[in-house]
C-alpha cells in the first residue's frame, strides 16, 4: 500500500476569502470547484508527510497547516505587504529553519518555512 496523496481540508464559512488567501500569498490556482469545496494547487511534487507534535517548537503552540517555501523572504514580504496577521515574527531556529507563522482568514495557524542552504 502507497499513501499518493494526503490534502489538508481547511473549514471555513465562506471560501471566497481563504481562497484569495493563499492565491494571493503562495500563487496557488484552483484546480476543482464545485461551490461548496475549492482545491488549490501548485506544478511542484512534494513528498508525504505527517507532524505530530506537544508544541510547534521555541514555545510556540502547534500550527495548523506547514508549509515550506523556496523564497521565506519574499513571501513573508508579501505577507505583510497583504497585511497578514503575523502570529510569530520570522526567526532562523536552533534546529535549521527558518519560518515565521501567519493566520489564514478561517484562523488557522499556518508555519511558513524554508531550510536555509
Amino acid at each position: 500500500m502507497t499513501v499518493r496523496r494526503i490534502v489538508a481540508n481547511i473549514d471555513a464559512a465562506s471560501i471566497a476569502p481563504v481562497q484569495k488567501f493563499y492565491s494571493d500569498l503562495f500563487g496557488l490556482e484552483i484546480v476543482m470547484d464545485h461551490g461548496w469545496i475549492v482545491t488549490l494547487a501548485s506544478e511542484q511534487t512534494a513528498g508525504v508527510q505527517i507532524s505530530i507534535a506537544t508544541e510547534g517548537g521555541s514555545g510556540t503552540p502547534v500550527p495548523d497547516l506547514s508549509i515550506e517555501v523556496d523564497d521565506i523572504d519574499a513571501v513573508y514580504a508579501r505577507a505583510k505587504t497583504l497585511g497578514h496577521d503575523i502570529a510569530y515574527d520570522l526567526a532562523n531556529e536552533p534546529w535549521g529553519v527558518r519560518r515565521f507563522f501567519v493566520r489564514d482568514p478561517a484562523g488557522k495557524l499556518l508555519n511558513i518555512l524554508s531550510h536555509p542552504e
